[in-house]
């Protein structure tokens, strides 16, 4: 019986060492890739590539669109607080393949888009259509909306800009129900 407990703990002592061999390799490996990205940096190379980066190729242009606006802003001018302006801002595609909008997002809650939702193919025409709703809204505006399409960039803003008049607060409406 005392063998086999010796025997144990002998086997017990081993696993030990070996599991603290193994550990400490890794810790080895570790501190020596700390101690050669201490190093890259400390001679003035500084393009060190992260881990986690990913390899970036250049786009073929035959799998892309172009977006040709005769106009990226339009100025609405002046306009009394409540009004709603809507301006369609027509493009060519010009690019070698279909152009596809993924998605159109507004600067803000007061601006709403609306796009050609079918691929454009080269040489045909699309629209972005943006609507801006000035309520609750005064002095100068400048909303946008951010275009993600096939093209490069991936990204094109289009620009509304004007300024809007305040109500006069006497003039306002009444809150709640009016008796009669």
């Amino acid at each position: 019986m005392k063998i086999n407990v010796l025997n144990m703990a002998v086997f017990t002592v081993a696993l030990a060492l070996g599991t603290s061999c193994n550990q400490k390799s890794d810790q080895d490996a570790k501190i020596q890739a700390l101690e050669d990205k201490i190093a890259q940096l400390e001679t003035g190379n500084t393009a060190v590539t992260p881990v986690n980066a990913q390899a970036t190729s250049v786009a073929d242009p035959a799998t892309q669109g172009a977006f040709a606006f005769p106009e990226m802003e339009y100025d609405f001018g002046a306009i009394n607080e409540g009004q709603v302006v809507e301006h369609i801002f027509k493009f060519t595609n010009n690019g070698q393949a279909p152009l596809v909008i993924s998605n159109i997002t507004a600067s803000c809650g007061c601006t709403s888009p609306d796009w050609s939702k079918a691929p454009v193919k080269p040489g045909d025409e699309g629209y972005v259509k943006v609507v801006f709703n000035s309520a609750a809204k005064s002095g100068a505006q400048a909303p946008t909306v951010s275009i993600q399409a096939n093209t490069n960039p991936a990204v094109t803003r289009l620009r509304l800009k004007g300024t809007v008049t305040p109500k006069i607060a006497g003039a306002a409406a009444p809150v709640g129900p009016v008796k009669r």
